[in-house]
């Protein structure tokens, strides 16, 4: 019997597979630099040629992990060496920009900022947008239901697949392209591949929703005395500027201490806030939209809801400032740190940080735990820094951050995905019958598991 990379060679050619040897010539992941370990990586070009390799895979049993950008923070891309690896960095065009239909048509390997930038050029908006956006590709934001920076204003990934393309384990093409906003022809299969981390089937072609390219943007970092007064401040704007709110970035106070530290990022105002909002609004009027947003940001430092403020009068001094919310690599000095993505409901959120952070002193004196959210949506971000050394630090800190999402029905992923870093946990989050339907769900569309195996569940 022929090897695994001789099988895969001889369907989909020489110069598509890589060995173990040169696979092992690249990194494991963005935040992982040691050596890729897999038996055979395949560069696939086609949905084709993603099938085939499945039919081969499916055919011996062969484990198969799909990879993107590398950038996922769960390990829900990890591999070992009798692997093989799907690599989509080839399926990487935009095949159509439909400026009626407000639609793109994009292969899985499109690098997210590519096609930001493509339909920009064009006029138009591709609203999903987060910090790995240079490196993240468009197959992996599906594949974990991305969210990122403008949730509050145009939803998740999901809100924006309107079709797509995959392959199954065994090598079946499941085509279901649709371009239309309703389509209510039977069960809307795209949703079982949204944000199943490759377990179910390849993504390999998307058709996703376009917005029309806003004309004005008015940003601003705020600085606010209390949790109540960052909510109200959300509200506030909600209200005020029409729908135009697209991005309200929350940072705790040591958070913004911690990255505008000297060395680091250029602090814009006091460091000694309790928190700080970065915030932005979109919309079609230059003129009258920087009037409102103006008078909106003036009333609300008048009666002292936002108590310091800075509008970027460029888009380099505006860069500048959402560098502190997006750039955190300061943090990163400190070793070993753990990073948290969660959700749960506004109003839970003050005392959860409070009861996240009491825990942590509790177990380790030293520790830091710095916070950031998408609040407007639900989600905050953790950074965790025991300040010692030992065994199992990182499965403690879990049990201090998760364990009080559930009295209050939050969940332990917000849009990182499960992976394998998250697997033991699922259950504070969903329950035994959802899991069991998961299972049930997996079984029947990869009954010899060979996609991913390990991840979510």
């Amino acid at each position: 019997m022929s090897t695994i990379v001789e099988a895969l060679r001889e369907a989909v050619g020489a110069d598509a597979v890589l060995d173990a040897a040169a696979t092992a010539e690249r990194a494991s992941s963005y935040w992982d630099q040691s050596p890729m370990r897999a038996a055979a990586l395949v560069r696939p070009r086609t949905t084709a040629e993603v099938a085939a390799v499945l039919k081969v895979c499916h055919a011996r049993g062969q484990v198969v992990v799909t990879q993107g950008g590398l950038t996922g923070c769960v390990q829900g891309a990890t591999t070992d060496q009798d692997s093989v690896v799907i690599c989509m960095e080839r399926m990487n065009s935009i095949e159509e920009i439909d400026l009626v239909g407000r639609t793109a048509t994009v292969q899985a390997g499109v690098v997210l900022q590519k096609l930001q930038e493509a339909v920009r050029d064009k006029g138009m908006l591709f609203p999903i947008d987060l910090g790995a956006r240079g490196s993240c590709t468009v197959g992996g934001n599906v594949a974990t239901n991305a969210g990122g920076i403008n949730v509050i204003r145009y939803g998740m990934m999901r809100s924006r697949v309107l079709g797509l393309e995959a392959v199954t384990a065994d090598g079946t093409v499941i085509s279901s392209m649709n371009r239309m906003l309703k389509n209510n022809a039977g069960y809307d299969l795209k949703q079982m591949f949204i944000g199943s981390e490759g377990t179910l089937g390849i993504v390999t072609r998307v058709i996703v929703r376009l917005e029309e390219a806003p004309v004005s943007r008015n940003s601003a970092m705020v600085a606010l005395t209390s949790f109540e007064a960052v909510t109200g401040l959300l509200k506030r704007l909600q209200q005020a500027l029409g729908g135009q709110l697209s991005a309200y970035e929350v940072m705790w106070g040591d958070y913004f201490r911690e990255v505008t530290a000297p060395g680091f990022h250029r602090a814009p105002m006091d460091r000694h806030h309790p928190y700080y909002v970065m915030l932005e609004a979109e919309g079609a009027n230059p003129t009258a939209d920087a009037e409102q947003f103006t008078n909106v940001m003036g009333a609300a430092l008048e009666e002292e809801l936002v108590i310091d403020a800075v509008i970027p009068q460029s888009d380099t001094e505006r860069t500048l400032l959402w560098d502190i919310r997006e750039n955190f690599q300061p943090l990163y000095i400190r070793k070993p740190i753990f990073l948290y993505d969660v959700s749960l409901p506004i109003r839970d959120m003050e005392a959860y940080v409070i009861e996240v952070q009491a825990r942590l002193k509790k177990r380790w004196p030293n520790s830091r735990c710095d916070v950031i959210g998408h609040i407007g949506d639900g989600n905050l971000h953790f950074f965790v820094t025991p300040g010692c050394e030992g065994e199992n630090l990182h499965h403690q800190s879990d049990e201090d951050v998760y364990a009080p999402l559930q009295p209050i029905g939050g969940s332990i992923s917000a849009e990182h995905g499960i992976g394998t870093e998250k697997r033991v946990h699922l259950g504070i989050s969903r329950s035994p019958e959802e899991i069991e339907l998961m299972r049930l769900l997996k079984r029947t569309l990869d009954p010899k598991a060979i996609l991913n195996p390990g991840k979510i569940l």
